[in-house]
């Protein structure tokens, strides 16, 4: 065993009193080749976090399945129910380094339902991109690019939503490091060369504040740390100062036991260091958004420059380092709600809708979510309701009920009347007015909600009516996406696949699932990809199928893959005719639109939603086609076109006519029977004098 395993088994037996059979069980995994440096880092933050045995057990336990999945699994017997579960969570979210970017959303998403079952789950995880982000090194490929922009725009801003402050600083330096590399390093050495010096001031201040704690009988601990990089960038460069103007790059930190011993010490360093005007702050009495609780003071010490002085208490401590989790330590404790629980109603809700979003709308909402500032309103009952900056009378409708939010007409803020699209501000007291008789939320609040609670909600009210159709058309995508691959439907809708599948995505019966597809909320493809592995696990033999698509007729005459009675439209951007060479587009909510084959707004649309689909002639049926023609200008142009049309016995539907400079354009729409009809008019309409061309719109 090398040094660094012998390490970690050693840092586990002093954090625990472990039986016989958890020292066997840690040492066999430990005896395997696994990444021990990435292990060692993930470790300390288990202990340090507090996150206890199981934890390790479970961590530990998915590193060596990842690598050696059938040694693993002789070793699952000695697991018990709750780090059985914890492994599943590990297994659900993947490494995402080595992922693609539709595969990291999706990847977010069950992060966040891992999140509400477990947080010690998603604590471990990003306590193991903190290490893939730390052993980056400069060039990086456009894979790593990647990682490092998810990183920043979703890990660093999630971990500080969660209170993971560490964390959150580890992340971000490690982002900096790699995306800004001459300012990094430029000031990582402007720091090294302040060091010494630095490093006697904190020493100084260090005995200064031990003799306040000795006077006052106080039993605390005192730590400094110099600013994070990362921090310092960020001032630099968000608030266009200098490093001279940075105060807090220095700070001692000084924890007790009580909040009223806080306040004791505070007016004890006020009597020793004159603080800086505006740099006294009173997060105890006044908490940041994400639950940080301390008294900051910033002083001048002995060698002229600014001192941070932090002072909280060991609990306030631990929820700044820790974030929730070392919340939920105290639970045991607690006889009613605090703000902390109040705080996680983002999460609920964000987990929520996860699955009725695409991945697209997930991400951004999530995106926006995490980079907005905080308001915080009530309710005239004194309720405290906490929104992003930017919220309106709307997302405080929802955030009530769904019900309040689908029938609210208007909205009190403060006392005064005032219309729901209204952006609330701190402090606001709403009242929202509602109507049993409403007929529900409007498509047009959705451009003035910030909240994805809302935004879910309004999108959901719309969906219910359309459920029916979105299982249909998702049906139709899954199939289609089945066949496309070679498998057989039936192969792949097994519980035991199903079980999985719906586990993740949060689905409760396979009427969700395919409504999830129809609605866009997940990928056809890449649900059935899932149900393809998981049955190639437990199958060797696989009949293949022929590429040929089954297709059904439906009302319209025109033959569409799935159900036969599925809602078909006609684009009207090329507005296809019995003969041409069309194909379908599953649209949201709209059923199948119907386009020509060389429609130019084809190549806009999302591939995997196209779908074969051809004409079933019917008797007597019409279609409207649109057809331009540009001739010299003539006083008799009309008469001639609609005679040569009604000789065909073609019905004219509209017509516009437009005159440029010495030309005449004429755009009719007409009613034909068939693609030769309108070829056959076309024809018929060049033969006329004075015409110079008759074209067919092509969208």
């Amino acid at each position: 065993m090398s040094q660094i395993q012998e390490n970690i088994l050693s840092k586990i037996n002093n954090a625990f009193t472990l039986t016989k059979t958890e020292n066997s069980f840690i040492a066999k995994v430990l005896s395997y080749q696994l990444n021990y440096e990435r292990i060692a880092t993930i470790l300390t933050v288990i202990l340090d976090s507090k996150l206890g045995l199981e934890a390790v057990i479970a961590f530990l336990y998915y590193q060596l399945f990842k690598l050696f999945p059938q040694e693993a699994e002789q070793l699952t017997s000695l697991l018990n129910d709750d780090e059985k579960m914890m492994v599943e969570d590990f297994k659900s979210i993947k490494d995402i380094n080595q992922l693609t970017l539709s595969e990291e959303i999706e990847d977010v998403k069950r992060m966040f339902i891992v999140m509400s079952k477990d947080m010690r789950v998603v604590i471990i995880k990003l306590a193991g991109i903190y290490y893939d982000i730390s052993v980056l090194e400069r060039p990086l490929n456009q894979n790593q690019k990647n990682f490092v922009k998810q990183v920043k725009e979703i890990h660093v801003p999630l971990a500080e939503r969660l209170g993971l402050d560490k964390l959150k600083q580890n992340l971000y330096d490690n982002v900096v490091r790699l995306e800004y590399p001459q300012e990094y390093y430029k000031l990582k050495m402007a720091i090294e060369s302040q060091r010494e010096e630095n490093e006697k001031q904190l020493e100084t201040t260090h005995r200064r504040l031990q003799a306040i704690l000795d006077d006052l009988k106080i039993d605390g601990q005192i730590i400094s740390r110099i600013k994070h990089i990362s921090s310092i960038f960020n001032k630099l460069h968000n608030k266009k100062l200098t490093l001279d103007q940075i105060y807090d790059i220095l700070a001692m930190r000084v924890i007790v036991s009580t909040v009223e011993e806080c306040y004791a010490v505070l007016g004890r360093v006020h009597a020793i260091y004159k603080p800086m005007q505006g740099r006294v702050k009173d997060y105890i009495a006044n908490p940041k958004p994400n639950g940080y609780k301390s008294l900051h003071t910033t002083v001048i010490v002995e060698n002229q420059h600014p001192l941070e002085i932090q002072i909280r208490t060991v609990k306030m401590n631990e929820e700044s380092e820790y974030g929730g989790y070392a919340h939920w330590l105290y639970k045991e404790k607690k006889s009613k709600k605090d703000d902390f629980d109040n705080r996680l109603t983002w999460f609920r809700q964000t987990i929520e809708n996860a699955k009725n979003m695409s991945n697209q709308e997930f991400i951004d909402t999530l995106k926006s979510d995490l980079y907005s500032g905080v308001i915080i309103v009530q309710t005239p009952k004194g309720r405290v309701i906490e929104f992003p900056e930017g919220s309106t009378a709307i997302d405080f409708a929802y955030a009530i009920h769904s019900d309040i939010g689908n029938s609210c007409v208007g909205a009190k803020i403060n006392g005064k009347l005032k219309p729901l699209t209204t952006k609330m501000c701190n402090g606001d007291i709403i009242e929202i007015i509602t109507n049993s008789h409403s007929k529900g939320p409007s498509r047009d609040w959705l451009k003035y909600v910030k909240t994805a609670s809302a935004r879910s909600k309004i999108k959901n009210f719309f969906k219910s009516e359309l459920k029916e159709e979105n299982i249909k058309l998702g049906k139709t995508m899954f199939n289609q996406a089945v066949q496309d691959r070679g498998y057989i439907t039936s192969q792949l809708l097994k519980d035991e696949y199903l079980d999985k599948v719906f586990r993740k995505y949060n689905f409760d019966n396979l009427d969700e699932f395919y409504a999830a597809i129809g609605s866009g909320s997940v990928s056809g493809q890449s649900m059935v990809s899932r149900l393809i592995d998981l049955f190639n696990k437990t199958s060797k033999a696989l009949p293949k199928l022929d590429s040929v698509v089954h297709l059904k007729r439906n009302k319209e005459g025109v033959l569409i893959d799935g159900d036969s009675g599925m809602l078909v439209r006609f684009a009207g951007c090329c507005n296809p005719v019995e003969g041409d060479e069309i194909i379908g587009y599953i649209s949201r909510g709209k059923g199948v639109a119907l386009h020509r084959k060389t429609c130019p707004n084809l190549k806009y649309l999302e591939p995997e939603r196209l779908i074969e689909a051809k004409w079933q002639p019917r008797e007597n049926a019409t279609f409207a086609a649109v057809i331009k023609i540009i001739a010299d200008k003539g006083d008799s142009n009309i008469a001639k076109f609609s005679s040569s049309i009604a000789n065909l016995k073609i019905s004219i539907k509209g017509l516009d006519v437009k005159e440029i400079e010495e030309s005449f354009v004429c755009t009719l729409i007409v009613d034909v029977k068939n693609k030769e009809e309108l070829d056959g008019m076309i024809q018929s309409l060049t033969n006329i004098k004075n015409v110079i061309s008759v074209q067919r719109s092509e969208g």
